[in-house]
């Protein structure tokens, strides 16, 4: 049986300071052997390094978040190019556009910048999206970039068609545990197979059952059970392939 990537977890956050390597334990125990963590701000970065050279199979991205669009300063991209030529980077994220936080048009400059970044150093992009996922579409392409996620992707059937032309593949994770996310789970039961990546977003974004508590990658396997119940390929087929999506576009191993 292939053993289970999260696409997408914030491991270094604060909410594992107490049970980390517990954590990270219980993760193993469900098959979980790999971890792509992706920085959100520059104070972040160095602390992503030191954690990786402690854990096993950590995958580290950098990135500026738009949610902390108030904390990012203008020497950060800077140190974000720094960053990427220091090596060890499987992606440049978490990036993109939020509606809902303040400051659309610095977002965008920001965005802008990192993709140029990707471009140059030939990396794939995580790509946070909430209420801007056309217009993200355009900004990507613009930049020519043809490799990346859209984390947590819960856009339309022609959304979804529109990023997959693109290149990029479609995040799944809590959101398909919820049956009223009919739209999503919809449309993640009709896309190919090989465009998908399984993510938790740990500590947030919790499964269907777990609201309230801190996430963490241990119940990807509740995500993981969503999905076969959405596709029709054999369960190995489906878990296989998710496995191979990850390193794909990853370049792990």
């Amino acid at each position: 049986m292939a053993a289970l990537i999260d696409s997408h977890c914030h491991l270094d956050f604060a909410a594992f300071d107490e049970d980390r390597a517990e954590m990270l334990m219980r993760a193993h125990q469900v098959g979980v052997t790999h971890f792509v963590v992706p920085g959100v701000t520059q104070k972040q970065w160095p602390r992503l390094r030191e954690l990786q050279k402690r854990y096993q199979n950590w995958h580290i991205a950098f990135g500026l978040h738009p949610y902390f669009i108030e904390q990012h300063e203008e020497n950060h991209l800077e140190m974000l190019s720094q960053q990427l030529h220091e090596g060890g980077a499987v992606a440049v994220g978490e990036i993109g556009l939020d509606a809902t936080c303040p400051d659309i048009s610095k977002q965008k400059e920001l965005l802008k910048a990192q993709l140029k970044l990707a471009a140059e150093f030939e990396l794939p992009v995580i790509l946070h999206h909430r209420k801007t996922l056309d217009e993200m579409l355009k900004m990507v392409k613009q930049a020519g970039i043809e490799h990346g996620v859209v984390h947590a992707f819960s856009g339309s059937q022609q959304q979804a068609e529109h990023w997959i032309e693109q290149g990029f593949k479609l995040g799944v994770g809590g959101v398909i545990t919820y049956d009223r996310a009919n739209k999503t789970r919809t449309t993640i039961s009709k896309v190919p197979l090989q465009s998908l990546l399984l993510e938790t977003d740990s500590p947030d974004m919790p499964m269907c059952g777990k609201q309230g508590e801190r996430n963490e990658p241990a119940y990807i396997t509740r995500a993981l059970d969503a999905l076969y119940e959405l596709r029709e390929e054999p369960r190995d087929q489906v878990r296989a392939a998710l496995w191979q999506n990850t390193l794909q576009l990853f370049k792990i191993g």
